[in-house]
């Protein structure tokens, strides 16, 4: 496992209503030496930057009270043009959906942990992140 630089992890923010697909999500980034907040909404996510946390953020598409599109583009608005989003659906049209509301990428559901890594890596550059 690749040493943790205090301050280096990845802050992802798992925007997810369905809880075993939250659970398996949680799983994936702790392998990945991400630190991971969840939402349940993209209303709970929209929120939290309100009050001046900073994510990196992966929301689900279809989620109560507003969708993960929704949050992308209401997030990006607000000013987070740094942030990076990865988009995450089981919707045939989640990709389009994600991609026009300023996600950077798009992994579709049920997602592997090589998957999970290798677009992690392309999104924010980084070698290694499992190790």
């Amino acid at each position: 496992m690749a040493s943790k630089k205090k301050g280096s992890a990845t802050r992802a923010l798992v925007v997810e209503d369905i809880k075993v697909d939250c659970v398996i999500l949680l799983r994936m980034l702790r392998k990945l030496n991400c630190e991971a907040t969840v939402a349940h909404n993209g209303k709970e996510a929209v929120d939290l930057f309100l009050e001046g946390k900073t994510f990196d953020i992966k929301p689900d598409k279809d989620m109560p009270l507003m969708t993960g599109p929704e949050a992308v583009t209401k997030i990006r608005s607000m000013g987070a043009t740094e942030v990076k989003m990865v988009g995450v659906s089981a919707d045939f049209g989640g990709m389009e959906a994600f991609m026009r509301a300023g996600a950077d990428m798009f992994v579709p559901k049920s997602m592997k942990f090589e998957t999970l890594d290798s677009a992690l890596q392309e999104v924010f550059g980084k070698k290694n992140m499992s190790g």
